[in-house]
């Protein structure tokens, strides 16, 4: 059994006692979550909503919330000496176990 779900913008294809790393929820560590927005739902019958299924729910677990590694950003013009510097960017994530999908 699977579903996809909808969360931070993306779509995200998600099974029972799958780790998904998703963009910053605003929970803390060891609570529960739910997903309402379940694009599809798929058993031995698919569901498939128009937007969303209705009554699907999946429930996560949250595992923590983190930072993912640093992107190094070089931004440089050419002939401009003054114009060259390096930037970093440290994305946020929430890190979820999925316990159910009903």
């Amino acid at each position: 059994m699977y579903a996809i779900i909808e969360t931070g913008g993306k779509q995200v294809r998600v099974e029972v006692g799958q780790q998904i790393f998703v963009e910053k929820l605003d929970v803390k560590a060891n609570e529960k979550y739910v997903f309402d927005k379940v694009l599809l739902v798929a058993d031995k019958a698919v569901k498939v909503g128009t937007p969303y299924v209705e009554g699907a729910k999946v429930t996560a677990k949250v595992v923590k919330n983190g930072l993912s590694k640093k992107i190094r950003i070089y931004k440089y013009k050419a002939k401009h000496n003054s114009a060259r510097r390096t930037i970093g960017h440290r994305q946020p994530y929430t890190c979820l176990v999925i316990e159910s999908i009903a």
